[in-house]
């Protein structure tokens, strides 16, 4: 008899979690619990609800959980000028942390012992999950149905959901898109079809979230965003939830053919990966954040923030969210952030993000002193030459010792 009498299952609704679910019944002989994010997808969600009602589930999650995303992930994770491999914007991995912390919270309260995801083999995302559900809840069990059944194809899906009267929209499998995608308020992924050939280029109809630059309007557009402790509270004087702030810049950064990404990735789990991606509020929100701390933060202290940003994405790529070393590196981030307040202008035009325009009460930029015109003695230009001379002398020791340097 199966030890597992209850299971969460991260649930879609679609093909995969619909599958896994009846398979879950069946080789667990268990009941199944389903949880539905609502991240900002852009996908009605109660389809889910009344396919598992059909499919008999008892307990049904589907909960709205995009102010808590942009809340307490994506603006914690913009804080510190995130990117990957100098490019992705990880809209996917911020989105794991929280689906599997809400998948062990639904399984302490529904007295559940497993919990269960439609992540594949290959993937990160098996990772990030099961990270997170372990630093969560250690004992806890986790099932990966691709890693255990032999349902590999899509045609052996199709075959077993037949086979076992599981609902499936036939009409709209013949219409679906080529590629696996991933869609959340930060971004949309594509994977899989043309993309798994490196030199190909991505369809021009692949993208959904923003027209191309080239069709982009010939005239730009000027957006005024305010910060305040690192993160935009204001479009154009308009304060707004962190969840309104993104769902905007989407569409201004959509607009502005703003926010689309190809790129070969490294995976955690060892392959190369080809991916494209349309990030355009995120875009955005990266190039604003530099421009606000170009004028507020210590040289020291953004410096020192540009030399962890790296590990710290790495640390969030690989699904150490919930680690105390990201917990670490946050609080320094943070902290940095208490001086981080006040406006940035941008012009948006045709895929471009330009600061065009940045003030705070907090500002290091001194005019007096940095002005090209008289300074009425307000640096005395002279201080200069120590101050080279001190940082040459080990230059000029080495010379005199004889060391080659070219």
């Amino acid at each position: 008899m199966s030890e597992v009498k209850k299971v969460v299952l991260a649930y879609s609704g679609g093909l995969d979690t619909s599958i896994i679910l009846k398979w879950l019944e069946d080789t667990y002989n268990c009941e199944v619990v389903t949880f539905t994010a609502d991240l900002g997808q852009g996908e009605e969600l109660e389809p889910a609800r009344a396919k598992a009602e059909q499919m008999g589930v008892k307990e049904i999650y589907i909960e709205d959980l995009r102010e808590e995303f942009v809340r307490d992930y994506v603006f914690p994770m913009f804080r510190a000028n995130t990117i990957y491999e100098g490019e992705y914007l990880l809209g996917t991995s911020i989105a794991r942390p929280l689906i599997a912390k809400r998948l062990v919270e639904i399984a302490n309260e529904t007295g559940a012992d497993a919990i269960s995801h439609g992540a594949t083999g290959k993937g990160n995302d098996q990772v990030r999950f099961e990270l997170g559900a372990y630093a969560l809840k250690p004992g806890v069990k986790v099932i990966a149905p691709w890693r255990e059944w032999d349902l590999l194809s899509r045609e052996k899906l199709m075959a077993y959901a037949k086979e076992h009267n599981i609902p499936v929209d036939f009409a709209k499998q013949g219409t679906k898109s080529p590629y696996s995608m991933d869609a959340n308020l930060l971004h949309i992924s594509y994977e899989g079809g043309l993309l798994e050939d490196p030199w190909a280029e991505p369809e021009e109809p692949m993208w959904r979230w923003s027209v191309s630059p080239e069709a982009a309007p010939d005239e730009p557009t000027y957006i005024e965003l305010t910060y305040e402790k690192g993160d935009i509270v204001a479009i154009d004087g308009e304060r707004l939830k962190p969840h309104e702030v993104l769902e905007k810049l989407n569409k201004l950064g959509g607009a502005n053919g703003i926010g689309r990404l190809d790129i070969v990735e490294n995976r955690y789990v060892g392959m190369k990966s080809r991916g494209a991606y349309e990030t355009p509020g995120g875009t955005i929100m990266l190039k604003a954040h530099r421009a606000i701390e170009s004028i507020t933060l210590d040289r020291e202290v953004a410096h020192l923030k540009d030399e962890l940003m790296p590990r710290y994405a790495k640390v969030l790529y690989n699904g150490y969210w919930w680690s105390p070393e990201r917990k670490m590196l946050q609080a320094m981030i943070d902290e940095s952030q208490e001086v981080v307040n006040g406006k940035v202008r941008l012009k948006l035009y045709k895929g471009n993000v330009i600061p065009v325009g940045r003030v705070s009460d907090n500002s290091l930029f001194d005019e007096n002193i940095a002005t090209f015109e008289d300074d009425a003695g307000a640096y005395d230009q002279k201080d200069a030459e120590g101050f080279i001379k001190l940082n040459a002398l080990r230059l000029r020791i080495a010379a005199q010792k004889g060391r080659k340097l070219d």
